[in-house]
């Protein structure tokens, strides 16, 4: 985790702690585990704040981003849940630190969308002009399940990681009617941004192209911009193939918020 990232819709990383446990099937195969135990020598279902040091680089990517007028996004947190219980005693000091780095766009990323609305800082009102809020959502079904709590909640954007994706029959359990994008356009509606990749390592459960396309014209209809990160596989090489669907590559992402005020 730090200034810059693999992860291929965000510049940085920064996790204000670590740890989890899995929810869904999605987590399955969960990288952040891998890394933890294997790099890190930890046991990923112990939640663990990090270092002072580690929270500071928050500040020093802030000030770079003032300096240089280029807005830095950063992913938190990419080993953990944001709104895990454990985390909820440090919660109030992560929320300090986005708030006062308002020169970073920082992308909030859950599972636990039941639980965001309880875990808000008081001064949230209409939603901070630099953190945007997301789900994960490794099927349509799961996404059905957990869009309605980021719908009810203000925010300067909302966002979907579809990552892994695993829907694997869109047309028969969904499409009574046949090639009907409906279901996914009333689904995905809202959302501001959607991201899809599929999954990789060794054990990888493969994609589905056609629903992978379903949900990308679904994002043209509602002009939402769509980021396919990867069709996943194994091995695990980020090369230009694997990020490409139906000849081309899609990373779209929104213009973030100019405000450069903190919320007061």
């Amino acid at each position: 985790m730090g200034a810059q990232t693999g992860i291929a819709w965000a510049d940085s990383t920064l996790n204000f702690w670590i740890g989890c446990r899995k929810v869904s099937p999605g987590c399955t195969h969960c990288y952040a585990e891998k890394l933890v135990r294997d790099r890190m020598g930890r046991v990923f279902t112990e939640v663990r704040r990090t270092t002072p040091e580690n929270w500071a680089k928050a500040y020093k990517w802030d000030r770079e981003a003032a300096a240089s007028g280029e807005r830095r996004f950063v992913f938190t947190c990419s080993l953990s849940d944001f709104f895990i219980e454990e985390a909820d005693e440090w919660r109030a000091d992560a929320w300090k630190v986005v708030r006062d780095t308002s020169h970073l766009t920082w992308l909030v990323l859950t599972k636990r969308p039941e639980r965001i609305a309880e875990h808000l800082p008081g001064d949230w009102g209409e939603g901070y002009p630099n953190t945007w809020l997301g789900v994960s959502g490794e099927t349509m079904a799961h996404i059905e399940a957990r869009a309605p709590y980021l719908a009810q909640l203000p925010a300067a954007l909302r966002f979907l990681s579809a990552e892994p994706w695993l829907e694997t029959n869109p047309r028969s359990a969904l499409h009574p009617n046949g090639d009907s994008p409906d279901f996914y356009i009333a689904t995905l509606g809202v959302f501001d941004w959607v991201i899809l990749g599929g999954e990789s390592g060794a054990a990888c459960r493969p994609m589905n192209a056609e629903s992978a396309r379903l949900v990308r014209d679904a994002c043209a209809s509602l002009r939402i911009p769509f980021f396919f990160k990867q069709l996943g596989g194994h091995p695990d090489k980020r090369s230009h193939e694997k990020a490409v669907l139906d000849g081309r590559t899609w990373t779209e992402v929104p213009v973030p918020c100019q405000t450069t005020e903190a919320p007061t």
